[in-house]
């Protein structure tokens, strides 16, 4: 091999191997701060959601920019166990009143500054604020705006409201 094609081979190489770092980090910038696709999963966010599982797109700006609504589906990472996140409806927000249901009698809970309360759509089969109480909106990772999978039932989140509301 002539010593010219080596140097274009190498040349060619350093450039691929760049190109692909800068697109890595790309990525990751865009995934950490931009936009993330995940999956919501389990039957706590019927029939917003199916039990078995939505790919959804989450945007990253509304948490950092304390732009979140009564009535978004948040991201969050699990209050109860940080390895895992949850998918839930913005029930409540700072200096809200809740109320909670319980055996004996209802009780009120003023959410408290800095503190975000999360229920699922299903009431009856959900884990959240009613069981673990207020959480912190640094919990929050992203706010769902779009459901992408499966595909017959692509569409904005706020279509899902309305189609919810209609039934």
């Amino acid at each position: 091999m002539s010593g010219a094609l080596k140097g274009v081979l190498s040349e060619t190489a350093k450039f691929n191997a760049l190109a692909v770092l800068k697109f890595g980090c790309f990525l990751h910038v865009m995934h950490e701060y931009v936009l993330e696709v995940t999956m919501c999963v389990g039957p706590s966010m019927l029939p917003t959601f199916n039990a078995s599982g939505d790919i959804v797109l989450l945007e990253r700006f509304s948490p950092r920019m304390a732009k979140l609504q009564r009535g978004d589906i948040v991201v969050a990472r699990s209050p109860t166990n940080a390895k895992q996140t949850v998918c839930k409806r913005i029930k409540a927000m700072e200096g809200d009143e809740v109320t909670v249901n319980n055996l004996f009698k209802d009780k009120m809970i003023q959410v408290p500054k800095g503190f975000l309360w999360l229920e699922g759509d299903n009431p009856n089969n959900s884990t959240d604020s009613r069981h673990y109480g207020p959480i912190p909106t640094a919990l929050v990772t992203g706010r769902v705006f779009a459901k992408v999978w499966p595909p017959t039932e692509m569409c904005w989140v706020e279509q899902l409201a309305l189609k919810k509301k209609k039934k």
